[in-house]
């Protein structure tokens, strides 16, 4: 196993499934592509993916590759309007990325029967095309081939063309995605693969450029040749495809096998803090070299770990990884100074030039991952970054139903009537428009220095631009500045003579200027598709943040989102979540005409977060509700042979494989939170039945959590909650009183990893204390709040004061 690049950022699992496989797809694709006209230039490689080249220089060159025109259906905040020339079925779908599409020269359809049952009247094998709506290279794709009659008609006459959103169909997405890294060595978006009229794949690949180059064929050329090999080598080519699919049936099966245990979750810790440690980077954190991605995973962990070794080396090891990682993105021009948040990823080492595109779920998770910083260190920087991420969030990808939109672009147009989009045009800024903006002498500093001098020094702005040329090989950026703290506060403080105090007053007084101008720039394109998984994680962003910081409003925010959830992605009348939903045109929230259902992850990230938004507001209606969805997910997904879960349903049978995500990446997989969320549920519910299906999911992953931890991060944190079992807190005590919630915030206030927060307020006739009978003999002493800390059925003495609780809490 090894990580890749996928071309728009996303890290991809790939799995070598055997040798023979890839060699023989290597052969059926030479053939394909080998047929050359002219046999004095060299035959073309195969299919050269951009993913292959993304640690080189290559890709680097190319990642800033800009498209000439204007894509009509992107048009927000830029660009003349227009009547398209084409417009396909597309137009009547919902998905941002599927209406990006709408008026390509291609008969595009959404994945569906109707494109099926084309592909097998017509005789036909099918296009996939897969993307999302904030890919920079599917925007690239888009402009050189798709939106080209020439191409267009190749692929309509030839093809029957299916468009894909992948996140809204992730089990589309995964199988094909394995298929394309199981036979190349890699995989990204926009991803795109040829199938038989029965799903079958037998040619898939990336990026194609449009045209011919000496060693790499064009995407006209492959589909001319596919075309006529289809015609000429059918047989071969789909016997060839159904080999691939028994091969990639049998080489992604995970299951446990009876009679095993988990591994051992010390051991597998340790080596997990060791794969980590070895992947550090000293100087500005994280655990790649550039391309340079947040991973909050792995963050997750390392808090985890040193909660557990507290006193030894290896836990101050742990907690300086994270805190350095979490401190050098936050000053980093990943972090957006000016209107908050994060985005994807650095393009340097040092978290200076960002892939600008934002996404909800690193949103969320950093959250998490700043308040957590904020907890174990008591560092009030670290408190304020996550205040800046939900400021954010609430902002610009808040929808009025109380719903999180999905994501942001990185491409915008640098000013209204410019001919193309650049990458970070709406966050960039010149020395001289900054010098223009902040003109006014700041009183007391020295030499009269201006609001100007004094952001320009702080921030890293230079007269020629701060961005190196081998960073920006198009000049994209060129002469412009993306700013990165250069100085401590005190440091740029005696620089000018001021004091602290004001000169964090004229600091954020300059930001909040520029950020008013930058509201008047054309706005990148939103997507504002609502994901039931990703509105899961957010919750629990908002439900930690607020319960850690005492702030109500974090935790309203949160229950808003939850009933959002419950209001437009629930179907009560079967229990079922729902993937997807989306603003309309008048700014409601609509749906499609046949909505698709939930995957594991939308469930399992929504009970993490019910069970985050309980704890945070002690609203047992948000446990009764994860409790139905846990036996919801439970009959939709286990794997009753190999336990774990698949990631889709069975009732789909146009997806040829269910699948076991088996890596914790952008966002967690979906098995490792079920596994720490049914350990959870247990001890809210009494029932064991949930913490032996976490062991079973630890089992059925043992193979990895084993040999590759570092690819599991939040499943070692379940492995050593199971390990080490959880403490279960105990509030005995009104909810609004004053020494009930001074209880309360003692038990926030600390990064207690493995434990459940439960509020025992004497109302026996509660969903709590009907699961937990027990509850009814824990009741305040002596006219107090009362705290009880048990674990495996043994409870403390009782204990009134927080500092009595915070030892107990820290043992």
């Amino acid at each position: 196993m090894f990580k890749l690049l996928g071309n728009c950022g996303q890290i991809i699992n790939s799995r070598n499934l055997t040798s023979c496989l890839t060699a023989k797809f290597s052969r059926s694709t030479a053939f394909i592509l080998s047929r050359r006209k002219h046999t004095d230039t060299p035959p073309p490689l195969q299919f050269q993916h951009i993913h292959s080249a993304a640690n080189s220089k290559t890709f680097q060159n190319q990642r800033r590759a800009s498209f000439s025109k204007t894509i009509a259906a992107m048009a927000t905040g830029g660009g003349k309007d227009r009547k398209p020339p084409h417009t396909n079925r597309l137009i009547e779908e919902k998905s941002p990325y599927l209406l990006q599409h709408a008026h390509n020269p291609v008969d595009w359809f959404p994945w569906g029967q109707e494109a099926f049952d084309k592909a097998k009247a017509e005789d036909k094998p099918i296009f996939l095309s897969v993307g999302y709506s904030t890919c920079h290279w599917c925007h690239v794709m888009e402009h050189e081939s798709f939106e080209s009659a020439d191409i267009g008609k190749i692929l309509s006459d030839n093809f029957v063309c299916i468009k894909v959103d992948r996140e809204e169909r992730p089990d589309v997405d995964k199988v094909y995605m394995t298929f394309v890294q199981a036979t190349t060595g890699g995989g990204g978006w926009p991803m795109s693969v040829w199938l038989t009229p029965d799903l079958h794949p037998f040619i898939g690949g990336t990026y194609f450029p449009p045209k011919d180059s000496a060693y790499r064929p064009g995407f006209k050329t492959v589909l001319l040749r596919i075309a006529k090999q289809w015609q000429s080598h059918r047989e071969d080519l789909v016997s060839n495809g159904e080999r691939i699919l028994a091969a990639l049936k049998k080489g992604t099966s995970i299951s446990a096998s009876p009679g095993e245990t988990p591994p051992p979750g010390p051991d597998v810790a340790a080596r997990c803090l060791q794969q980590l440690a070895h992947a550090y980077e000293e100087e500005y954190g994280g655990f790649s070299q550039a391309p340079k991605f947040p991973t909050p995973v792995n963050l997750s962990f390392l808090f985890s770990h040193r909660a557990l070794h507290r006193s030894s080396a290896e836990g101050a090891q742990a907690l300086h990884m994270a805190l350095h990682t979490l401190r050098m993105m936050a000053l980093g021009g990943i972090h957006d100074h000016v209107a908050q948040g994060f985005h994807r990823y650095s393009t340097d080492d040092s978290w200076h030039v960002p892939h600008f595109e934002k996404m909800l779920y690193d949103q969320a998770q950093l959250s998490v991952a700043y308040i957590t910083a904020y907890q174990v260190s008591g560092d009030e920087f670290f408190a304020e970054v996550a205040r800046d991420i939900l400021s954010y969030v609430s902002r610009d990808l808040s929808d009025q139903s109380g719903g999180f939109y999905s994501a942001e672009d990185a491409d915008s147009f640098p000013t209204a009537g410019a001919p193309k989009k650049k990458e970070g045009a709406f966050c960039v800024w010149t020395e001289q428009q900054i010098r223009e903006l902040l003109p006014q002498p700041v009183t007391g500093a020295t030499g009269g220095a201006t609001q100007a001098d004094i952001f320009i020094h702080h921030y890293g702005v230079k007269e020629q631009g701060n961005v190196r040329p081998e960073q920006d090989p198009h000049g994209e950026l060129a002469g412009q500045n993306v700013l990165i703290v250069r100085y401590s506060l005190e440091v740029t403080a005696a620089h000018f003579d001021l004091s602290v105090p004001l000169l964090k007053e004229v600091l954020s007084g300059c930001r909040q200027r520029l950020a008013e101008v930058r509201r008047e720039r054309p706005a990148a394109h939103l997507d504002s598709k609502m994901i039931a998984a990703w509105n899961g994680l957010m919750v629990s962003g908002f439900a930690r943040v607020g319960a850690v910081l005492g702030e109500k409003v974090f935790i309203e925010r949160a229950e808003k989102a939850a009933h959002f959830l419950r209001d437009h992605l629930f179907d009560a009348a079967s229990g079922k979540m729902l993937r997807s939903c989306y603003r309309g045109e008048e700014m409601g929230v609509e749906q499609i005409s046949e909505p698709i259902s939930g995957f594991l992850d939308d469930y399992a990230f929504v009970i993490g977060g019910l069970l985050d938004l309980y704890e945070a507001s002690l609203d047992a209606g948000w446990l009764e509700w994860a409790e139905a969805l846990q036996d919801r997910q439970d009959q939709l997904f286990w794997d009753d042979q190999g336990s774990g879960y698949f990631s889709s349903e069975t009732t789909d049978r146009s997806v040829l494989l269910r699948l076991k995500e088996d890596q914790d990446g952008a966002e967690p997989s979906a098995n490792s939170v079920s596994a720490l969320s049914l350990l959870r549920l247990s001890h809210y519910t009494g029932r064991g039945e949930w913490a032996e299906r976490s062991r079973h999911i630890l089992v059925a992953f043992s193979d990895r959590l084993i040999k590759i931890p570092i690819a599991l991060p939040e499943m070692v944190r379940a492995l050593t909650a199971q390990y080490h079992s959880l403490k279960q807190v105990v509030i005995a005590g009104q909810p609004h009183s004053q020494d009930t919630q001074q209880l309360i915030s003692c038990v926030n206030s600390h990064f207690v990893p493995n434990k459940v927060l439960l509020l025992a307020d004497g109302n026996t006739e509660s969903f709590l204390y009907q699961r937990l009978p027990v509850l009814t003999s824990m009741t305040p002493q002596g006219g107090k709040a009362t705290a009880f800390v048990c674990k495996n059925f043994t409870c403390s003495l009782p204990v009134t004061s927080p500092e009595e609780l915070r030892k107990l809490l820290l043992e």
